[in-house]
């Protein structure tokens, strides 16, 4: 284990975890987990999958080989996050350009309506008294409820 260890520092490589492996493979039962955290006791997928992973960490694979390994045998869908390449690359990307338009959209709809605000607003036309036949009729009912 030492001398692994020092290979590792030699060769200037980090010695992936067991954990870390496990993080990034999906649990295959159904449950839509990594191997590590799925929950189901004495899972049909969760422990042979342990099982394989150690058997390839004991061939002395690293990370790389070992998804290379079940993507081939599994396929795709067992890695718990997609590969940057190709189609999956658009999984990686449109979260951040919809957020990026988003914001974008919200900045010129704020900086139009703070626009108009900021401009000289039109001269209020005061209202022209238009004489009405019952102009007169009001006036006279208002004196006489005075009285």
């Amino acid at each position: 284990m030492l001398a692994t260890l020092f290979a590792f520092v030699l060769i200037g490589a980090t010695p992936v975890s067991f954990q870390e492996i496990e993080e990034s493979l999906t649990c295959q039962c159904g449950c839509g987990l990594t191997v590590h955290s799925c929950n189901h006791l004495q899972c049909g997928s969760a422990l042979p999958l342990r099982e394989e992973i150690r058997a390839q960490m004991n061939e002395g694979n690293d990370k790389e080989a070992i998804l290379a390994h079940f993507s081939t045998k599994y396929g795709e869908k067992i890695l718990s996050s997609p590969t940057a390449s190709g189609f999956n690359l658009i999984a990686w990307i449109m979260p951040f350009a919809i957020i990026t338009i988003g914001g974008v959209f919200v900045v010129l709809t704020v900086m139009r309506w703070t626009g108009r605000r900021r401009g000289t607003a039109p001269p209020m036309k005061t209202p022209q008294h238009v004489a009405s036949p019952y102009d007169k009729i009001f006036e006279k009912e208002l004196k006489d409820f005075d009285r």
